[in-house]
């Protein structure tokens, strides 16, 4: 491992930068001996100021997204990465999310620096289910389950019907929603073609990780046993 480039693309700075922290002896082994910018040595080793660094690269995380952020690190206003670690958004691989939640619906976000998993996880061969749940602005019709699961529901402007989709209707106006597609603004322009509008919408469960223990805003890095949850090869 390069420790300069490492270091740097944790968003600790430019290469300038932290050549300069090296040579003031700012970076040292867990031990405390002083580094320079040949040694090699794992990142869990590494202390800045006498502090762990920040996660390795390779990571991935779940935030429970609030409403009025926005999956962007450009837009106005609000930004899921304003409740992320300052740093993150200096990483090289950047740090984005797995597919987005508009800015009106909360719940389970993941964010990931590893291309290779994010693809995995958005890919349509990988059939990830995200599971909505919704309340609605009129009480259901009672044909809602069976039109989306038809797999042959059109939403407009699209020239291919959705996959099947499943709904368990939770009171009049409520509904769980599972889908394995991940369409600009899905969940919402499926109602609407059944005649209805969401009033408000929150993804609980990714794959069989659900979100819990996170109150909105909170966030939390993701280990082996949570990323075989969210592909299903591993009960809950």
């Amino acid at each position: 491992m390069k420790l300069v480039k490492h270091i740097a693309g944790l968003g600790y700075g430019s290469r300038r930068e932290v050549i300069a922290l090296l040579r003031a002896g700012r970076v040292t082994d867990a031990d405390g001996a002083v580094l320079g910018e040949r040694d090699a040595i794992e990142h869990a080793r590494i202390r800045l100021d006498g502090q762990a660094l920040d996660v390795a690269p390779g990571f991935i995380a779940m935030l429970h997204k609030p409403v009025g952020y926005t999956c962007s690190t450009r837009d106005a206003g609000r930004l899921v990465h304003d409740l992320l670690p300052s740093r993150w958004r200096a990483r090289n691989p950047q740090v984005s999310t797995v597919g987005r939640l508009d800015r009106e619906t909360s719940g389970l976000l993941l964010l990931t620096d590893d291309g290779g998993l994010l693809h995995r996880i958005i890919s349509p061969r990988a059939q990830v289910e995200k599971v909505y749940e919704a309340e609605l602005a009129q009480d259901l019709r009672g044909d809602e389950a069976t039109l989306f699961a038809s797999g042959g529901l059109m939403l407009d402007g699209e020239s291919t019907p959705l996959a099947p989709a499943r709904l368990e209707a939770l009171g009049p106006r409520s509904a769980r929603l599972t889908v394995c597609e991940g369409r600009y603004h899905q969940v919402r322009r499926m109602f609407a073609a059944a005649g209805n509008h969401v009033v408000t919408l929150h993804r609980v469960a990714v794959g069989s990780l659900e979100l819990r223990g996170l109150a909105p805003g909170q966030w939390r890095l993701l280990d082996a046993d949570d990323v075989a949850l969210i592909f299903g090869t591993r009960k809950p």
